[in-house]
């Protein structure tokens, strides 16, 4: 019995001398995946503006639109003369006549009863008939173009969202002029986008599909999984550090950007991971020295209820 409390008291003190210090999380930045300042194409007056601070969008939603009155009336003009079938069908009957007249030239040819130079005028026809038919059709072709450029120029017009996200800033109202100024601010959040500044001394431990776990500092909010999605392949000399970017899931915009957060990885060694697990403290060795003490030493000095010994001198 006093054999093993000794050696449980040798287990305990070892342990306690060689356990390493708590392992401390890393600062880190919750981002916006994506910020976008949008702007409009060409210049002109703000006609509407479709949402406000705070209002999620869809990609592709309409945010807000220029006075197109002009680009309209260019539209219906383009369409008028894109459907215009007039010239086509005039140019297909006189091509119809000239095929008639070729027969029959060649028929009359056929019996003498007219020269050669007939039958060249009527093929002459003919060939000047089928250009002006092709030319028709050419016309007809270029004004369906002269459309979708005047619909092109009408869509320029129209300010829609790149991605799925949330409005973060309005700059502009209705009726001010348009030029190079920004007139909204969207910013996509799921998912969000984790910068973390990493110690040089991990470098090489953190790879492209770490799990890590990040805590925002904000109350109500638990311990939330993100990924490693990038690691800087250039060291800061002046601090000897280095970055990573993590890929947060943030399904309802439920965290904002612009939080701070810490960050911890489970899978590498250092500062703001998990202490690594320590080996077993085993019973000292026996030893001839007079600086070691054997175990049976150990149990006849420190043997329960009694003084010790004092060790016999030579």
């Amino acid at each position: 019995m006093n054999k093993i409390l000794c050696f449980s008291l040798l287990t305990a003190f070892a342990t306690m001398t060689s356990a390493a210090p708590p392992p401390q999380p890393l600062g880190c930045l919750i981002q916006a995946d994506q910020v976008a300042e949008l702007g409009s194409a060409v210049t002109g007056i703000i006609d509407s503006i479709k949402v406000e601070r705070g209002d999620t969008v869809r990609r592709g939603q309409v945010l807000a639109t220029l006075r197109d009155a002009v680009e309209r009336a260019q539209i219906d003009v383009a369409r008028s003369r894109a459907e215009i079938e007039a010239e086509i069908r005039g140019a297909q009957a006189n091509l119809d006549l000239a095929n008639d007249r070729q027969r029959r030239a060649n028929d009359l040819f056929a019996r003498n009863f007219v020269s050669s130079q007939a039958v060249e005028q009527a093929d002459a026809d003919v060939r000047i008939a089928q250009e002006k038919l092709q030319q028709a059709r050419d016309l007809q072709r270029v004004s369906k173009r002269e459309l979708d450029l005047a619909e092109a120029r009408l869509s320029e017009r129209v300010v829609r969202s790149p991605f799925d996200g949330v409005v973060t800033d309005r700059f502009m109202s209705v009726g001010e002029r348009v030029e190079e100024r920004a007139l909204l601010r969207v910013a996509k959040l799921n998912p969000l986008r984790v910068e973390v500044v990493l110690p040089n001394t991990l470098y090489g431990s953190i790879e492209p599909g770490m799990v890590a776990d990040i805590r925002p500092d904000l109350p109500g909010l638990d311990l939330i999984n993100a990924t490693v999605t990038r690691v800087d392949k250039v060291l800061d000399a002046a601090s000897n550090t280095f970055r990573a970017r993590l890929e947060l899931p943030n399904p309802n915009n439920r965290i904002p950007a612009g939080v701070r957060c810490k960050a911890s990885f489970a899978n590498a060694g250092g500062a703001g991971t998990e202490t690594a697990p320590q080996p077993k403290a085993t019973a000292p060795r026996a030893s001839s020295s007079r600086a070691d003490m054997s175990f049976d030493t150990v149990l006849t000095r420190f043997r329960p209820g009694q003084q010790p010994r004092p060790e016999r001198r030579l």
